[in-house]
């Protein structure tokens, strides 16, 4: 009698795409590291966020911690309270995430989902992680030559994400990666990037 074993999947991994064009670069990126985790054995929760139209705006009834979510928001809530790694993928604009990528985090990275105060503590003092992942994966793109966003601008894509969201959330191994300069950019030069891409997924999770 001939019959298949199902392979457990060896991790869950969010990915989070925030570019408003489908030819865009980001997009494929998006697309490589999706197959690429998929290849790899890992269970994939993908959200390309102007897709999906998700609502950035923050209401103000979501911002206790313990309030009632919209099913949307609690589904992802859950996605990424449960991910175990994590992949965001964004254009460089004004140093920022798009706005529709900030008003994600201000809906999904929430207290209680993603962070949370200690007892006694009303805010004032150094939240704790929540969040299961340990690693995150960021890839942008920009048409800011490197030393320049460095030296200028202070990297602040860097530090928001690094510092202010994933080192904040307990997300300690971290990864990000600038493609730049996009405009006028190769084919040729496209191809290695989308390579560079698929190797750090596959280092970071094999």
């Amino acid at each position: 009698m001939a019959f298949s074993i199902k392979k457990e999947k060896k991790m869950v991994v969010s990915v989070i795409l925030a570019h408003p064009d489908k030819e865009s670069f980001n997009h494929a990126i998006a697309a490589v590291i999706v197959e690429t985790l998929d290849q790899n054995g890992h269970a994939v929760n993908f959200h390309d966020l102007y897709e999906e139209k998700f609502n950035p705006i923050l209401p103000t009834g979501e911002i206790q911690k313990d309030t009632p979510l919209p099913p949307e928001i609690e589904k992802q809530c859950i996605e990424i309270s449960e991910a175990d790694g994590i992949v965001v993928i964004h254009p460089n604009w004004w140093g920022q995430p798009p706005a529709i990528l900030k008003g994600w985090v201000d809906r999904v990275i929430r207290p209680g989902v993603a962070y949370e105060f200690l007892e006694n503590d009303n805010g004032e003092g150094i939240p704790s992680g929540l969040l299961k992942a340990k690693t995150a994966i960021v890839f942008n793109t920009s048409n800011t030559e490197t030393q320049r966003e460095i030296h200028v601008f202070g990297d602040p894509l860097e530090t928001i994400w690094k510092n202010c969201i994933f080192g904040l959330c307990g997300v300690n191994r971290f990864y990000r990666k600038m493609f730049n300069i996009i405009v006028g950019s190769s084919q040729e030069q496209r191809q290695e990037w989308l390579r560079e891409a698929r190797q750090a997924v596959i280092e970071y999770f094999p």
